[in-house]
Order: C-alpha cells, then structure tokens, then sequence
C-alpha cells in the first residue's frame, strides 16, 4: 500500500490553529479533492470532528481512543494507527491518504511513501505543527509555486516529496 501524507504546511511548521486552518487558499483545496477524491483517508478524531461532516466520496478511516465514538455509516473507527494500516492491508487498498493532524502525521511520516505538501509562504501563530521534512530521507520530485492574490490569502507552493531510499 503506498502511504502519501497531504497536507498544507506554514515556512515554520504550523499547519492549524484551535483545530482549524490558519489561512484561506481555495487552490489548495481544490488539489486536496482532486487528489482524494474517490480514495481512503486517515485522520484523527480532531480532524474529523473539525470537517463537520465526512467529505463527499472519500472513505474516512478515523483514530480515536475513544471505542465509543461514532463515524458515519461506510466510514470506520480504529484504535490506532496500525489497525487501521490492517484494515486497509485486507481490503487491498492500494493508495491511503493521510490528512492530519499533527500526531497522526508524526505517526505515519517514518513510514509513508510520498509527502504532498502545500508550502505556505507564511509564518502564523498556531498549535499544531508538521514534522519536521528530513532532506536526507525525502527528495523533491515537482514543485509549482503561486503567488497570493485576491482569492488565495498567501503565496504558496505544491511541493511533492519521494522517500530517497524506499
């Protein structure tokens, strides 16, 4: 299964704030439906709970160590990480999408594939961060760079990242 990590990331790391973003930038999330759309995403139960509701044709996999907490019909709850990995091993799921937040990122970054990251050209105070993108682990394969204007808030960037030696 090829685990890809999608996520948009601040200059200093903050990806959220309060458990919401901390900038607009709609072209983001255009990329982030056309890349996930009609595939399997994992999440934490913050991350799920700050979407409102789950995102039209996306099958939503959901951490919490709460066993009571309920998802969505024909989406599903694990305990951890490496269930839900299980889970996915089972059905033959070929490409998974991590979404956040910050300590399911840190929990999947040793072993995921590709990172697919929108690189934020600012530095916004918040309280969830990224993990740090080890330059000797991971190598830039494209990059395409916007600048702000009136419908995105900041310049930003799509970086995507391969992992050197797989």
């Amino acid at each position: 299964m090829w685990i890809s990590l999608i996520a948009a990331v601040a200059k200093n790391g903050v990806i959220g704030k309060g458990n919401d973003l901390v900038w607009k930038i709609p072209t983001d999330f255009k990329r982030f439906k056309a890349i996930t759309s009609g595939n399997y995403i994992l999440m934490g139960r913050k991350t799920f709970e700050s979407l409102g509701k789950p995102l039209p044709n996306r099958t939503h996999l959901v951490i919490s160590r709460n066993k009571n907490y309920k998802v969505p019909e024909g989406h599903h709850l694990f305990e951890n990480v490496e269930d839900a990995f299980i889970y996915c091993n089972k059905l033959g799921i070929e490409k998974l999408y991590v979404i956040g937040g910050g300590e399911i990122y840190k929990q999947t970054i040793s072993i995921a594939d590709e990172l697919l990251i929108t690189e934020v050209d600012a530095t916004p105070v918040g309280d969830t961060y990224f993990p740090e993108i080890d330059k000797n682990t991971w190598k830039i394969v494209s990059k395409e760079s916007f600048p702000s204007d009136e419908i995105n808030q900041h310049p930003f960037s799509f970086i995507n990242y391969e992992r050197i030696n797989p």
